[in-house]
């Protein structure tokens, strides 16, 4: 039975200062929610319409249909919305390419970035420390289930990046064609910067060197590219130089 406890205390972690006072975060969807349970995340308690579904997992709970529209963060809900426990953080492997984001704010951005990066290969994402959460729900639904398998690191970026020795390379627009840099990158930090204004320019001055994506209009228009696109295309022109 779905307690009024139950209720409230699902619609609190729609924020996040209660996702992590409690350590907890909703997951919706058959699908992302198969995926998380495969996962090293524990389930907390799973609400379904049609128990049969999961009909292995011991905390369950039945939920009717109606009510799960109205506790649910979307717009088209599936039959099945979960509460797992917040991961322990992971160690960063400094061996592998790291994808570092400064000041994302766009949940729907930063969820398409997290499976992007999982499509290419990269196990590890760090991000500023206002950044958007990785456990938000929107993030969680755009990334489809990625949040499970890559290691998402939240610290102090400027701290971060100047204590490592590893190479850093910035998304600018004043960097060098991604097109023209002939170097395979099996390591390093690719640094992408805040949606409206990039990388700040205190990181900036930390990169060793810069990468970009030509326009190939000749007007000026669009005047950017969407980050999550840009990430995309950064990621798969780096991946096929290393074929």
């Amino acid at each position: 039975m779905v307690t009024k406890k139950d209720i409230k205390f699902i619609n609190s972690l729609k924020h996040k200062k209660f996702r992590h006072l409690n350590s907890s975060f909703i997951v919706e969807g058959k699908k992302s929610i198969a995926e998380f349970l495969d996962s090293d995340y524990e389930l907390i308690k799973l609400f379904s319409v049609d128990c049969s579904i999961f009909n292995k997992i011991k905390n369950q709970i039945k939920i009717d249909k109606s009510l799960l529209r109205k506790i649910s963060f979307l717009i088209n809900p599936d039959d099945h919305l979960a509460i797992f426990k917040l991961s322990d953080a992971k160690p960063i492997n400094n061996n592998n390419l790291i994808i570092a984001l400064e000041s994302i704010r766009d949940p729907g951005n930063l969820g398409t970035i997290i499976r992007t990066c999982e499509w290419f290969g990269i196990k590890d994402i760090i991000c500023s420390m206002n950044s958007v959460d990785c456990y938000s729900p929107k993030v969680i639904q755009s990334a489809m289930g990625s949040v499970s398998r890559v290691n998402i690191t939240y610290l102090d970026l400027d701290t971060y990046l100047k204590s490592t020795k590893t190479i850093k390379i910035g998304a600018s627009l004043n960097g060098k064609s991604i097109y023209q840099h002939n170097k395979s990158l099996d390591n390093g930090i690719i640094v992408f910067g805040n949606e409206a204004n990039g990388i700040s320019s205190g990181l900036f001055k930390l990169m060793d060197f810069n990468l970009s994506i030509p326009r190939f209009q000749n007007n000026n228009f669009p005047e950017s590219l969407n980050l999550a696109s840009s990430v995309g295309i950064i990621l798969g022109e780096i991946k096929r130089k290393s074929i």
